[in-house]
């Protein structure tokens, strides 16, 4: 029996790793459905087994000890290596989880969800959305959703729809043809102003000097300010759809642009593991767009 080696609380663990990624015990009681003092109480039973102190404390912060920072690594391996573990013995019993831009997610996936749980109500998805111009793959999907300037022959890659880009405004606006253009402000989805560049350079249009700008860094933000009347948005055609389709939007003037660019949908190597992957594929090769849609 004296061989016996007492293991910290998993608890206790899942507390560290919250209290440092946080930097808060009221933080991290939150994020665990805990008081504060429980949260504290677990720090303390950690710091009582490894007979060492795990953060230093002070009025205005809260730091890490060397001590502390091993046993974290520790934790998240731990942590970590659990997770896999159920994922693998039981795929089934989590959804799939799916990462993209929030635009891509409000304006072509949400209109689309309906349909996908009226095929598969028995699949769960969970969409994780990030704000940023390029979408990570996260250890923790099993899919994700990303733009790619040139098309891909990546065999785990499925082509969603090729980016064709075209100026949304509201109905109400009165802008008939693209010489009126510049009484108008341009709405930009991007600080970089390149689809607007390359769409004017397209279509004979004037220097973007001669406009005046309203830049933004979502379609999603462009896209709502020009159905209010702020201006005129450069958007992909395929993400503006609904909204034109319902009379939010209108295209005044112009034909759209494809610019070689297209939306992908990427599978993790793990992904094969989870048993709706291939419901999952076949939904999303059914939503494929092709050119002759555009």
């Amino acid at each position: 029996m004296d061989n016996i080696r007492h293991i910290p609380s998993l608890q206790g663990l899942q507390a560290l790793v919250e209290v440092a990624d946080s930097g808060s015990f009221t933080q991290a009681a939150q994020t665990l459905c805990l008081t504060q003092s429980a949260v504290s109480r677990k720090i303390q039973q950690l710091e009582s087994h490894y007979g060492a102190a795990l953060f230093l404390r002070t009025s205005r912060s809260l730091q890490l000890t060397a001590e502390g920072e091993q046993v974290l690594a520790s934790a998240r391996q731990i942590l970590e290596h659990l997770k896999a573990l159920e994922d693998r013995i039981a795929p089934q019993k989590r959804p799939f989880r799916i990462r993209m831009h929030v635009s891509l997610a409000v304006r072509w996936l949400l209109p689309r969800l309906s349909d996908f749980y009226r095929h598969h109500p028995q699949v769960s998805l969970a969409i994780e959305t990030v704000a940023t111009e390029v979408v990570e793959p996260d250890n923790d999907s099993d899919a994700y959703i990303l733009y790619l300037p040139e098309p891909s022959g990546a065999a785990d890659c499925l082509t969603l729809f090729e980016e064709a880009l075209v100026p949304v405004c509201a109905p109400g606006l009165a802008l008939a043809s693209l010489e009126e253009l510049p009484g108008f402000a341009l709405l930009h989805r991007s600080a970089d102003r390149n689809d607007w560049k390359h769409w004017l350079g397209a279509n004979g249009g004037k220097a973007l000097e001669d406009f005046r700008h309203i830049p933004f860094n979502l379609d999603e933000l462009a896209l709502d300010a020009a159905a209010r009347g702020l201006g005129v948005a450069m958007t992909d055609m395929t993400l503006a759809g609904e909204s034109i389709e319902r009379g939010v939007l209108v295209i005044p003037f112009g034909e759209p642009l494809k610019t070689r660019g297209i939306y992908s949908l990427c599978l993790q190597p793990s992904a094969a593991a989870h048993p709706s992957c291939a419901q999952v594929m076949q939904w999303f090769t059914g939503q494929v767009v092709t050119p002759h849609n555009l």
